[in-house]
């Protein structure tokens, strides 16, 4: 197919600029090792089973299975009008190589999981697009999907007996007003957070002596301007910094603090994340932002140029995967949604507290399937701060600390939204498997669990991926709700989570968590509760955390 396109096209490299142009005489390449033999996709300079150097662009048969999909029905790009199929194929030579891309040439409702298909390429300037179309060769015949890999293998013992986690406390929390759209500056955003925090561990801004930022300067309503911002904004003088992206979830900020801490660097290290995606937005609808039109590059090179442009898109891929393989249907999303919110309706601070009902959520509309409205966080604007500190200093604190289990961090799965973890969120495996190896406490032990739900789909993956059921399980451990709400098994989400508080990135299930173990939860306490488990991180990388009160 030779022809304009509306895509955003991608900007090749030195490394990508091979694979862009191989469609030219209606061959797909891959990487391939001249030493063992294997694909590698993207493509990558060391082979990524034996680490060899001599990587080949090496023709393949452009024969595939859809291994997940979602039809996107959100207008994203002005180009590129819904619904269309965006897909992960798994290739007939390896399937551990597998691209995003669209499925093409037929009705979007056609396309399943396990289709066999084969390669169209579009040509845009001097790029061509591998595309998949049917296999005619195949109607009708339900290829093989990827196994799940064996993950726990690569799990590391702990390399010391000693843990930093018991050197360290949460001893103060804040947050800003959160709301929707509410066009104010979101530096006055982190800087209220942050005098809150400070204020409720009963120090002052100058005892403050290390700072903890996710992700530092970031564009899109993703930050205030990270360390550099607040620093100036109150006139702090830290010994230590931290702020970047690269980090075990948002919350890897806070568990960066917790080593800088336990290390004797600092004694009370201030964390903080802001967001401001609602006004952002808003701003951009309007045309009082200018978002220049640009190639796609980084991770957004593979995915952009085929209309994945949200996570939405890219984690649906996994959930109809997911059903697939263990059965079910969205009610059990459904389920989650409609438990946030009637959460949230015991939390004054919440955005959206109106009942939410089956019926509401079922006739909402699709945003990419199996999401619908309902499944996908709110983006609001609002900052929260969290004060980590020396476990010596917790007694001479105002409020009761909250102590630290365990954190869980390590990357057992590749870090990619479609070249391994098909089964369940990306990234949610790895770091669950590693918060239990670093505590003798089990998924029994937990009273409340404060799980990343940027979709729906994220939460029911945590759920699993923790231990709380077995892979598949989660519909009969939600039980229409019931397992999940306060006063059943494990309650979720106790503040409305992202679904329905609003999206404050990770940070927003700490701050509950942390009030829920001081008991400070109003009508949304869970009695008694002395062990939460909090993850964050919607795909790569994540993290989790075990806080337990002291008591």
């Amino acid at each position: 197919m030779d022809q304009p396109t509306g895509r955003p096209l991608p900007q090749p490299t030195p490394a990508s600029a091979d694979f862009w142009a191989s469609g030219g005489d209606g061959t797909l390449r891959i990487a391939r090792c001249a030493d063992c033999s294997t694909f590698t996709h993207p493509p990558l300079p060391r082979c990524r089973a034996c680490r060899g150097a001599t990587m080949t662009m090496t023709p393949v048969s452009g024969r595939a299975t859809v291994a997940g999909f979602t039809i996107n029905a959100q207008q994203w790009l002005p180009g590129l009008p819904p619904p269309y199929v965006v897909a992960i194929v798994a290739l007939d030579e390896d399937d551990g190589v597998r691209l995003t891309t669209n499925i093409v040439n037929c009705d979007p409702g056609d396309v399943r999981v396990g289709m066999r298909v084969r390669v169209v390429f579009e040509k845009a300037g001097e790029v061509y697009l591998p595309l998949f179309e049917p296999d005619p060769e195949q109607a009708g015949v339900t290829g093989p999907v990827p196994e799940p890999r064996e993950y726990r293998t690569a799990l590391r013992p702990m390399a010391r007996r000693d843990k930093f986690e018991e050197k360290v406390a949460l001893t103060g929390v804040g947050q800003s007003t959160v709301g929707r759209r509410l066009m104010v500056d979101p530096l006055s955003l982190t800087v209220d957070a942050c005098l809150e925090a400070i204020e409720d561990a009963g120090l002052t801004a100058d005892e403050i002596d290390g700072l903890s930022t996710y992700p530092g300067p970031a564009p899109a309503g993703m930050s205030e301007g990270g360390i550099m911002a607040l620093t100036e904004a109150l006139q702090l003088r830290p010994t230590w910094v931290n702020g970047g992206a690269e980090t075990p979830g948002q919350i890897g900020s806070i568990t960066t603090a917790m080593l800088a801490v336990a290390s004797g660097l600092c004694r009370h290290v201030l964390c903080f994340r802001t967001v401001w995606e609602s006004s952002y937005a808003a701003l951009v609808r309007s045309g009082r932002w200018h978002v220049p039109d640009e190639r796609a590059t980084g991770m957004m090179e593979w995915r952009l140029p085929f209309g994945a442009v949200s996570a939405a898109n890219w984690i649906a891929c996994q959930a109809s995967h997911y059903f697939h393989r263990y059965g079910g249907d969205r009610r059990t999303l459904g389920h989650i949604a409609i438990t946030a919110r009637a959460n949230a309706a015991r939390n004054p601070e919440a955005v959206y507290r109106d009942p939410l009902t089956m019926d509401d959520y079922l006739q909402a509309r699709m945003v990419s399937t199996p999401f619908g409205l309902y499944d996908c966080d709110v983006p609001v604007d609002g900052a929260v701060a969290v004060v980590v500190s020396a476990v010596e200093t917790a007694r001479d604190r105002p409020r009761p600390p909250v102590l630290v289990e365990a954190v869980g961090t390590q990357i057992l799965e590749r870090l990619s939204w479609d070249q391994d973890t098909l089964t369940h969120l990306p990234q949610s495996l790895g770091p669950s498997a590693h918060l239990w190896s670093r505590t003798s406490l089990n998924p029994e032990d937990v009273d409340v669990a404060e799980l990343y739900d940027g979709f729906t789909f994220n939460a029911l993956s945590w759920l699993e991926a923790l231990g709380f059921c077995e892979f598949g399980g989660a519909r009969e451990f939600i039980d229409e709700g019931r397992g999940i709400a306060l006063g059943g098994r494990l309650p979720l989400n106790t503040h409305g989570g992202q679904l329905s508080a609003g999206r404050l990135h990770g940070y927003g299930f700490v701050r509950e968590a942390i009030l829920q173990l001081r008991g400070e939860a109003g009508e949304r306490q869970v009695p008694g509760a002395r062990v939460a488990a909090v993850t964050a991180g919607g795909g790569v990388p994540s993290g989790a955390m075990l806080l337990r009160s002291d008591g």
